[in-house]
């Protein structure tokens, strides 16, 4: 999965936490078909119905901040959210998508440059980003192979059971 064709369904200026993806009011579960119905309710409650075939999300910077909630990346991945594209990403954020399989990348012009319906190739070898729509290309930090590697796994618990398989 090394290319992601998909088009932007959601874009959010700076400093969207992880309490504005997932909401501690209505946190009482940790089901992600559960999570998905309260992704981003307080400030956009139609994304789950928007993503529902799936998309990209443009963030600006310091996209993930707060806390360390590992029910924001599940609740977006459940989302049917396929790349996190931001000019900034908080390092917990960060890791905890990789962790899930969800990827992300940082490029800091791609908030200027990327609207909404935007129809987008993102190589997450490369971390290169091709928009369609406005024939144009932006280059983000691409993600190292040893994340990757993890994210085409399904994510950290997908690679560890593996690696115990194997070792039997």
């Amino acid at each position: 999965m090394s290319v992601i064709k998909s088009m932007v369904r959601a874009k959010y200026a700076d400093n969207i936490s992880t309490d504005d993806m997932t909401p501690s009011k209505f946190l009482d579960t940790f089901i992600p078909e559960e999570l998905a119905k309260i992704c981003m309710n307080d400030i956009d409650p139609d994304f789950p119905t928007r993503m529902a075939p799936g998309g990209v999300v443009v963030g600006r910077m310091n996209f993930g901040c707060g806390s360390s909630r590992e029910t924001a990346p599940i609740a977006m991945k459940a989302c049917n959210v396929k790349v996190i594209i931001a000019g900034e990403v908080a390092r917990i954020f960060y890791r905890n998508c990789i962790n899930i399989g969800l990827p992300v990348l940082e490029c800091t012009e791609a908030y200027d440059k990327i609207d909404l319906d935007d129809d987008l190739d993102v190589n997450l070898e490369t971390g290169v980003i091709i928009n369609n729509t406005k024939g144009e290309k932006y280059q983000a930090s691409p993600i190292p192979p040893f994340l990757l590697d993890i994210i085409n796994e399904g994510g950290l618990l997908e690679v560890l059971k593996k690696r115990v398989a194997n070792q039997k």
